[in-house]
């Protein structure tokens, strides 16, 4: 098995630059798959399936996307010290659902749209990876409670 990856600021750098480009990336696709498709005037069962689609997948790219920005500046402020540890363990956590795609859906949609909704999903993946790595090595550290507690019995039987 791997070694556990650690999150420093210089590699938390460029995930957060990598994030902003694929942010900009889905918005621009999915404004403009979405006004190319208002401009013209699909009409019909297939035209709506995919209209939906488009709508679902660029959602939950969207979402997908801002949820990894926010973990990304989570972890920016606490290595500004903006944050304690304590906070970011408690509120700087990433959820596992938002790397679902409907296959169904993203099979309605063009292969470039295809490609960038799978490139977020690989990124997210990515920082669930790193987030869990971070904190099952947190696991491993004692918690200030343990530590001070350890530190009276130390005293009480000296």
């Amino acid at each position: 098995m791997g070694q556990a990856v650690t999150i420093n600021s210089r590699i938390l750098e460029g995930l957060y630059c990598e994030a902003l480009v694929l942010s900009d990336e889905v918005r621009h696709t999915f404004t403009l798959s979405t006004r190319q498709d208002a401009s013209e005037g699909h009409v019909g069962c297939e035209d709506d399936r995919v209209r939906v689609a488009l709508s679902c997948e660029g959602l939950r790219t969207t979402t997908r996307m801002m949820h990894a920005v926010a973990w990304l500046l989570n972890h920016r402020a606490y290595f500004m010290g903006e944050l304690s540890e304590f906070q970011l363990r408690r509120h700087g956590r990433l959820m596992a659902e938002m790397c679902r795609s409907d296959p169904e859906q993203l099979q309605l949609l063009t292969a470039e749209t295809q490609a960038l909704v799978k490139t977020t999903l690989r990124f997210y993946n990515r920082l669930l990876r790193l987030d869990r790595s971070w904190r099952e090595a947190g696991e491993e550290a004692p918690s200030a409670i343990a530590s001070l507690r350890e530190r009276l019995e130390q005293r009480l039987a000296g």
